[in-house]
């Protein structure tokens, strides 16, 4: 063995020797100018076009099921033509951010949502629900409280038999509600 060669530390040559080398997690495929793994897809839809009259730079919204819009951020113009030019593409409900390009030119993504209306929920902008292992919990704004929201379990029931229900609230009795399968 050369003077400057390192040596595998005894652990790593033990185990290559025994056979309990962890096989390779990258793709056998992987080669070079192949890698990373691609960011999961975060709008439905891109679209831009000319919003004449619409204020300031930047703004964003939720378009309700019916046609009511909520402005998060941004101006408190009109953004009736940024949502008919999304609405083309995307029926409500869905939530967009727009963007001034250059005058007139907006540049807009959206994704559709899921909203919900829960009538006598708790106080509270966030409702979360979650069944595991056959306990189902509610919590309010991160707190556990005693208590059910059957429109939330129905809604996680339909992922699977345990599942995870989180509802942050838009307006009202108005929410916005994200369901998996744990």
């Amino acid at each position: 063995m050369g003077f400057f060669r390192r040596r595998r530390p005894l652990h790593e040559q033990l185990a290559r020797d025994g056979g309990l080398t962890p096989r390779d997690p990258r793709p056998a495929w992987q080669e070079t100018g192949i890698h990373g793994i691609p960011r999961a897809r975060e709008w439905d839809e891109t679209v831009t076009a000319e919003a004449p009259g619409v204020e300031g730079n930047a703004a964003s919204w939720v378009a309700l099921p019916d046609g009511t819009l909520l402005v998060e951020e941004g101006p408190d113009s009109s953004l009736e033509p940024l949502a008919a030019l999304v609405e083309t593409k995307l029926a409500p409900p869905y939530r967009a951010r727009g963007a001034r390009q250059v005058n007139d030119v907006w540049a807009v993504q959206a994704t559709k949502i899921e909203v919900i209306a829960l009538p006598g929920a708790p106080d509270g902008e966030t409702l979360d629900v979650s069944r595991n292992d056959g306990t189902t919990t509610l919590s309010v704004d991160g707190r556990q409280v005693f208590g059910s929201l059957p429109t939330l379990e129905q809604r996680g029931e339909r992922e699977g038999p345990e599942y995870a229900v989180h509802a942050e609230r838009l307006d009202g009795d108005l929410f916005e509600i994200r369901a998996n399968a744990l």
